[in-house]
This record gives structure tokens, sequence and C-alpha cells, in this order.
């Protein structure tokens, strides 16, 4: 799993299954499995069992918890530039004389 997962930052993903013969769903059922914590302890190639409720739960909620903390990184860089952009652009009217900046005709 984990080579996958490397694979995908090195945008490869698509190139990993294919040849390992697996497929995404493959991928995103296991994905939802280790985030349940049901793969927790468990050797290759052992049965496991559905997803209890509980287990569902949390593994839509540390889901939702990364896309919220993704979202939350966007925005919080997002308002570091337009803070910096603000004081850019005050900085640089205060350098423009006073006087009309063009004329009228």
């Amino acid at each position: 799993m984990t080579a996958y997962e490397k694979a995908c930052e090195n945008s490869e993903g698509g190139a990993f299954l294919r040849r390992e013969g697996l497929y995404s769903s493959q991928m995103t059922e296991w994905r939802r499995l280790r985030d349940a914590g049901v793969l927790a302890g468990k050797k290759a190639g052992e049965t496991i069992g559905k997803l209890s409720a509980d287990q569902a739960e949390n593994a839509r909620l540390r889901r939702q918890l990364e896309v919220s903390e993704s979202r939350l990184q966007k925005t919080e860089a997002a308002l570091e530039l337009m803070g910096k952009l603000q004081a850019f652009l005050e900085s640089a009217s205060e350098d423009m004389p006073d006087g009309p900046r063009s004329r009228k005709r």
C-alpha cells in the first residue's frame, strides 16, 4: 500500500497499478479498511471481516478530517498571500507622489 502511495506522489500511480495487476477500486477499499483500523495487526493474506458501523464511521470521519485540514491549509496560505499583497500595495501607494497620475483630456 505505501508503495502505491509513493508512486502516486510521483504521478506514477496508474503505472504501479498496471504493473502489479491491481485496480484503483481495490486500493480505495484497502485504504478504507486501513483508515478504519481493520488492518492493524493483520498479516498479509489474513481474512478480514466487514467493517462494523463504528469502524466505518471512524474511517469516514478520518477522511472528512483530512479533506478539511487540506482546505484549511490552502485557505491559510491564501490569506497569508493576500495580507502580503495588501501590505505591498499600501507600501507602493505611500511611495507614489500625491499629485494626479494622469491628466484628463
